[in-house]
């Protein structure tokens, strides 16, 4: 199942940028579809005012995802961590959580369900791990406790 495969045509309306200004933060986050037609997640971090995040969420009608096991995101990245986040329900107050490492070279990242852990503010919660049963948002969230300009070109995503 394909969650979303991005081109220069891609409506990415749904994308939404969501930064630590929410708590009185400093750093910037942008989205959009580059000249290659990849989305781009890219901006500044900043550690003013107790800020340390940017995060990118895409919401989506409910998708059940029993059949998979896994996330396959086609990305390029700046050699930096990020998390990947999913939202069983959108109304939930937690997301699942994984952080990967990217380098700068085109590669595939497999994130295994059973390996997303529920979390809340950057806290892990002693519930269950992801159930893979349904999701309604995905997320790219650079949190890394450092002040730094990033960047994050994805292709596509895709569950197996």
């Amino acid at each position: 199942m394909t969650l979303f495969d991005f081109d220069s045509k891609s409506d990415i309306s749904n994308w939404k940028i969501v930064d630590d200004v929410v708590m009185g933060g400093r750093s910037k986050g942008n989205f959009k579809i580059n000249d290659a037609g990849n989305g781009f997640f890219f901006g500044d971090v900043s550690l003013e005012n107790n800020g340390g995040f940017s995060m990118v969420q895409y919401r989506f009608d409910t998708k059940k995802t029993d059949p998979y096991s896994k996330v396959c995101i086609k990305l390029k990245g700046d050699g930096k961590t990020y998390q990947f986040r999913i939202k069983e329900n959108d109304s939930d107050y937690y997301s699942y959580v994984v952080s990967f490492d990217t380098s700068k070279d085109w590669e595939t990242i497999e994130i295994p369900f059973k390996n997303m852990y529920p979390a809340f503010r950057g806290r892990k919660l002693d519930t269950p791990n992801f159930s893979g049963k349904q999701m309604e948002m995905i997320a790219f969230l650079i949190g890394n406790k450092n002040a730094e300009v990033f960047n994050l070109e994805i292709e596509n995503i895709v569950l197996k």
